[in-house]
């Protein structure tokens, strides 16, 4: 892999920091602020306001192709630009790059009609709205996607819904609009991974219900959030159906693979970050008469970061490089590899951040523990390290038959 990007890459690189520089970092703590008064699920104004000034730079849905007004990027480029957004959890959403919806519009951009393009992949684009997908259930194990029980069922001209979803992330913003929702179609098909669909729900859909709002070590994510939603008889037109019946795993391997990159950098991101705030912190502070600096078991931590931070990044790199290269499925190997190795790393450099903080460490003066809380989550989701590295073990072993 080359590692060398384009003069066109390079000066995005360059946008994306100086907006961060400039904008994004002065006002996380307003960020806070907001959230923190009056109706915590109400989009901030600081973020609106970003928005604005992010479309005006071309900074604007970076992750699509040029054919929908996006940057035209390759997986390896537009990864270097999510390690930046990531910097700060809230950040993606000012370049209309924030996960599900980058990967919502991916999969109507790729998979949908133009009636479902016109009626919401271009307010999602425009960042009218927002979206959430509904994939994991409470009742069964969702690591394992064959599990899921949700119903799609025909009747006439439409279909008809019912499940019970958590973790369903975005579905407490007041903007969300539309959900992609993953169910059983044909239960007794033969071929497990033909039984699924997915279907778009429009949000206000009669019989979505949201049940409550689930936090993550305490934290809720406002305004985002992720909820706990029954579908009780929803009705929606069978044009709504994307791709076709029993095409769900299809559009999910399509979905996912990107978003799992995405996820990675914004890790390393985040993972930067906090070595940053270690290294300031160790220089900054005073302990048993050196600075913790000096302490070895800092230096030995600042050493051992660093190297976990670049050996992550390196490998997601080379997996959206192979993914550019070969394709999605060629490279699933590569993507497992690097779903499992970045949240790990990323726990662990912020654990030791935390701990150079003292118990300044747990407490959001300096968003350690909040960025602990989505790394550790990500051993989760998009699939859990256990299965991740079971498809690796396999794939290893096949070289050998």
């Amino acid at each position: 892999m080359d590692f060398e990007f384009s003069d066109r890459v390079r000066e995005l690189q360059e946008k994306v920091s100086r907006f961060m520089d400039d904008h994004v970092y002065p006002n996380e703590h307003r960020f806070h602020e907001e959230v923190a008064k009056g109706d915590r699920w109400q989009p901030t104004a600081v973020v609106e306001e970003l928005k604005e000034k992010a479309k005006a730079q071309g900074l604007w849905n970076l992750f699509l192709p040029e054919s929908r007004r996006g940057a035209g990027l390759k997986n390896h480029e537009y990864a270097t630009l999510c390690e930046i957004m990531g910097r700060v959890h809230w950040a993606p959403e000012v370049f209309n790059c924030s996960a599900p919806d980058t990967g919502n519009m991916e999969v109507l951009e790729r998979y949908g009609t133009d009636e479902h393009k016109k009626e919401w992949l271009e307010p999602l684009l425009a960042g009218k709205i927002r979206s959430a997908f509904a994939m994991t259930e409470p009742a069964v194990a969702s690591s394992d996607a064959t599990n899921i029980e949700s119903e799609i069922r025909k009747d006439g001209d439409s279909y008809v819904i019912n499940g019970r979803k958590w973790w369903t992330s975005g579905i407490g913003d007041p903007r969300c609009k539309i959900l992609i929702f993953m169910g059983k179609s044909d239960a007794k098909n033969p071929n497990k991974y033909q039984q699924q669909s997915m279907i778009l729900v429009p949000r206000d859909a009669p019989g979505v219900n949201v049940l409550r709002m689930l936090p993550v070590f305490g934290y809720d994510d406002a305004p985002h959030g992720h909820g706990e939603v029954t579908f009780e008889n929803v009705r929606v037109p069978a044009s709504n159906m994307l791709l076709g019946e029993g095409r769900g795993f299809e559009i999910a391997q399509g979905r996912l693979g990107p978003g799992r990159i995405h996820h990675c950098m914004r890790l390393i991101g985040q993972a930067e970050r906090a070595l940053e705030k270690m290294c300031k912190r160790a220089k900054s502070r005073v302990a048993f008469g050196k600075p913790v600096a000096d302490q070895t078991v800092t230096l030995e931590r600042i050493a051992d970061a660093r190297i976990l931070i670049d050996q992550a990044r390196f490998l997601t790199l080379h997996a959206a490089w192979k993914m550019d290269t070969v394709g999605n499925k060629a490279a699933r190997k590569e993507i497992a590899m690097i779903k499992v190795a970045a949240p790990v790393m990323a726990c662990q450099v912020i654990d030791w951040a935390m701990q150079v903080h003292g118990a300044a460490g747990v407490s959001e003066d300096f968003g350690l523990a909040a960025a602990y809380a989505q790394a550790r989550t990500l051993r989760f989701a998009d699939g859990p390290d256990e299965v991740h590295r079971n498809q690796i073990g396999r794939l290893e072993l096949d070289r050998w038959n």
